[in-house]
């Protein structure tokens, strides 16, 4: 796909971290991004800074995700990543108590539900445009999960489980859009440089890129951007979980 020929794009969580990188690597090549996310006072400023669009959008909510949709402007749409995402952190049980079902679900719904409603409803818009090029292609659709959807640890019951839910949709998601010509990539980050890690101690931060084979370092969010580009522009890539995360395999706690 050539991003540079009237490509609309809407990346969720764009007002920071991991989001925020692919919402600006999309813009330089030339899409007109749309930002979904919470944070008004991030996702605006992203949004101007881009010449791009925000709007309010709870991607847990079918309805709130329905509202972006249709206001959405730009040009016709053909880029979806899902970014937006919340860690809980809570054993099954703990001192005695079962697991926060309330946390649970919520981790589930932003994550996994979130990230399902924005691709079905994505996928839906692209499927009713004109095909970009011999291939048939109308769209991509990127995906988040995490290395945790692997080697869960400690306490990521509810975390895990949402990213894991992402890994397994991946593929029936491609198959069943592979003859509207949309294709469905996920990204499993490992430890990246996000707004939660930057906010920890230097030393703290140090200590957990010491965990990273190589390199020894957490991954910048412009290394996860320039993966979700490379997505975009190959037809081939299709259907498949690419784990980005320097060869760590984390352990249990």
């Amino acid at each position: 796909m050539d991003i540079s020929q009237q490509t609309g794009a809407v990346v969720t969580g764009g007002a920071s971290g991991l989001g925020a990188a692919v919402a600006q690597v999309l813009a330089r090549a030339g899409a007109r991004v749309t930002i979904f996310d919470r944070d008004e006072d991030k996702g605006q400023a992203q949004a101007e800074a881009l010449n791009g669009a925000f709007h309010r959008v709870d991607v847990s909510d079918a309805a709130s995700v329905a509202d972006g949709f249709r206001a959405f402007d730009g040009a016709p749409l053909r880029i979806v990543v899902n970014c937006a995402g919340i860690a809980a952190g809570a054993k099954t049980v703990s001192r005695g108590e079962a697991h926060d079902p309330a946390v649970f679900a919520r981790t589930l719904g932003v994550n996994l539900i979130g990230t399902f409603n924005v691709a079905s409803q994505g996928a839906a818009i692209m499927a009713a445009q004109d095909a970009l090029n011999s291939d048939g292609e109308r769209g991509v659709i990127v995906n988040t999960a995490s290395v945790a959807a692997f080697d869960g640890q400690v306490g990521q019951v509810a975390y895990a489980a949402s990213k894991g839910g992402i890994v397994g949709m991946t593929l029936p998601m491609a198959r069943d859009l592979a003859d509207k010509g949309i294709r469905v990539m996920t990204i499993a980050p490992g430890l990246f440089r996000t707004p939660l890690l930057a906010s920890l101690p230097q030393e703290v931060q140090d200590s957990l890129g010491a965990q990273v084979p190589f390199p020894s370092r957490l991954g910048d969010p412009a290394e996860f951007a320039a993966l979700a580009r490379h997505i975009v522009e190959n037809p081939m890539l299709n259907g498949e979980v690419i784990r980005l995360d320097g060869a760590i395999r984390m352990a249990p706690r």
